[in-house]
């Protein structure tokens, strides 16, 4: 399989650029623990007799819950002899985030608050993880680069410094979206399960008409929900989805973005009659997030929403409605279309793998002390814990099971799914911790989790046909210069402007024509700077490509 073969070309080249940067001078230790070694035995005994204080900010989840009162952080402060005074961003971090950085005054630690970009942006601000690492001060963040040294890649810019250390976790889907449908609904008016778009809008006309939740009100149905703009779908009409990243993919060996591919535009038609016949609800473009998941959970046991994209079933319509709903496969456009060329949006590399999740001031008074607290993250059990929550008795989420498996236990309020669980009693995803690869197969994941593995079964024949058929956009591993990354973000911004505004414009006016419209705005998109991006993006892809030869 050409990503299979990818993956191994990446693994025999990177290993031998971890070997030159040091990492052959690491070691993660035996017992794997979050303890640092060699120099820092003389740091890890005055930790013991003295507690350092650090500071750390973390942007979290707006379900998360106040960290102080996370029993696995106070437990792990202490192992490491760490008094940390945490600040809590829930809201509205990248704007506060760019008055703090320019300012210069930040925490010592920065969890989930970093972006690659930063790190040029703000030159000076943080400190080289490098030295750390290669000293043996990270024994488990040294672990995570031997067992993937294309992380250390990842991470690594072009002076050979390290001022974010990724995550890793081997326990995630393909994709993280799947097309829900209710069955419920289906069954009350006698259909079928629709195996073409064309069949899905007809399944919406009877969902809007027919009152399918059976309350006797033919106006509460929402036929057809999403958040934002249904990415995921766009594969079914034939765009390879492999990695996507910002709109841009790979095909043909050529970097290539959607917003300006015909098929987008054939995607864009439908997606504009289905909201033209009232089928698509019609504050979808207004609505918040909150809103939206609100809509899905519907009233009591009373249904609100037809089909629907959603990460997990629990998640998405709560405890009341989700065992109405069932997924669905990736559907072809029309009965005659060609089932090779319909796709999903695969993001296996997206799902795995996020950059930057840790970061340490440069100005650091007690950086051994903040180290050590870092590394110690990413140690085996303590990663579980970051993910999922405590492995304690105060808030018990996981259990060792005392011969290196674990377990993922339920919610301890029956009230609560799972995924709310544990995004309110961990940092959850996109935090530093790692998870290796045989954790697969020692860790039993809890009940959303086993459905989620469930749920996307109708979808693995196109998942696995695009592991054979189509070329990934390795995105997270390639790498660019500061001046690249400049140009890079600030065209970006020019781009996302208009295209952004001309998707909500195309979907909700029925009087806008979009094939009399394309040309002059795909030319629009291009002048305003997708020219240069795609030929930086394409000359960064090819360095890449001549690095794993």
């Amino acid at each position: 399989m050409r990503r299979k073969k990818w993956l191994a070309l990446i693994l025999a080249a990177c290993m031998g650029i971890s070997c030159l940067a040091g990492c052959q001078n690491t070691s993660a230790g035996g017992d794997q623990t979050s303890a640092a070694s060699g120099s820092a035995a003389q740091d890890r005994d005055s930790s013991a007799k003295e507690t350092v204080k650090l500071t750390a900010l973390i942007s979290k989840h707006s379900l998360t819950k106040d960290v102080n009162e996370m029993e696995w952080l106070k437990l792990l402060e202490e192992e490491n002899g760490v008094e940390v005074e945490w600040q809590q961003i829930t809201a509205d971090w990248d704007q506060k985030k760019s008055v703090m950085f320019a300012g210069g005054d930040i925490p010592d630690i920065l969890f989930k608050a970093t972006v690659t970009t930063d790190f040029a942006t703000y030159n000076g601000l943080f400190e080289n993880l490098a030295p750390y690492i290669d000293s043996g001060a990270m024994p488990n963040v040294a672990r995570m680069f031997e067992e993937h040294p294309e992380l250390r890649v990842l991470c690594t810019d072009e002076n050979e410094a390290i001022y974010g250390i990724p995550n890793y976790r081997s326990l995630w889907p393909r994709t993280n979206r799947v097309l829900y449908i209710n069955q419920t609904w289906l069954d009350n008016l006698g259909l079928q399960t629709p195996q073409t778009m064309d069949e899905l809008e007809e399944v919406l006309i009877a969902f809007k008409e027919g009152d399918p939740n059976g309350n006797g009100d033919t106006s509460d149905e929402i036929p057809f929900d999403f958040n934002g703009f249904p990415t995921f779908m766009l594969g079914c009409f034939g765009v390879p989805m492999m990695n996507e990243s910002d709109g841009y993919f790979i095909e043909d060996g050529k970097v290539k973005n959607y917003r300006v591919d015909e098929r987008y535009k054939d995607f864009m038609i439908w997606l504009q009659k289905l909201y033209s016949e009232g089928l698509i609800n019609e504050e979808v473009i207004t609505q918040d997030y909150s809103k939206f998941q609100s809509l899905a959970r519907g009233e009591g046991t009373t249904a609100k929403v037809g089909v629907t994209l959603g990460w997990e079933s629990g998640d998405r319509f709560g405890t009341e409605v989700s065992d109405q709903y069932t997924p669905l496969p990736a559907l072809k456009p029309h009965a005659d279309s060609d089932e090779g060329e319909v796709f999903w949006g695969y993001y296996s590399d997206n799902n795995s793998v996020n950059a930057a999740t840790v970061a340490m001031s440069a100005n650091c008074k007690n950086k051994e002390a903040a180290v050590k607290f870092m590394d110690a993250f990413y140690a085996e059990n303590m990663g579980l814990q970051v993910l999922f929550g405590g492995m304690n008795e105060v808030d018990k989420c996981v259990q060792d099971n005392g011969d290196g498996t674990y377990t993922v236990l339920p919610p301890a309020d029956p009230g609560v799914d799972a995924g709310t669980w544990k995004w309110t009693n961990s940092f959850a995803d996109y935090s530093p911790y790692y998870i290796p690869d045989d954790m697969k197969d020692r860790l039993t994941m809890g009940e959303d989790m086993q459905r989620v593995i469930e749920e996307r079964l109708p979808l693995e024949t196109t998942l696995d046909m695009m592991e054979e058929k189509c070329e990934t956009y390795p995105a997270k591993f390639i790498t660019y210069t500061t001046d690249e990354n400049s140009d890079l973000a600030m065209t970006q911004a020019n781009i996302n402007n208009i295209v952004d505004q001309t998707y909500s414009a195309w979907l909700t006016e029925p009087s806008r024509n979009i094939d009399e419209e394309w040309e002059a705005y795909v030319q629009s998109v291009y002048d305003i700077g997708l020219t240069q991006n795609l030929a930086i993006r394409q000359a960064a892809y090819e360095r890449y490509l001549a690095s794993m030869e």
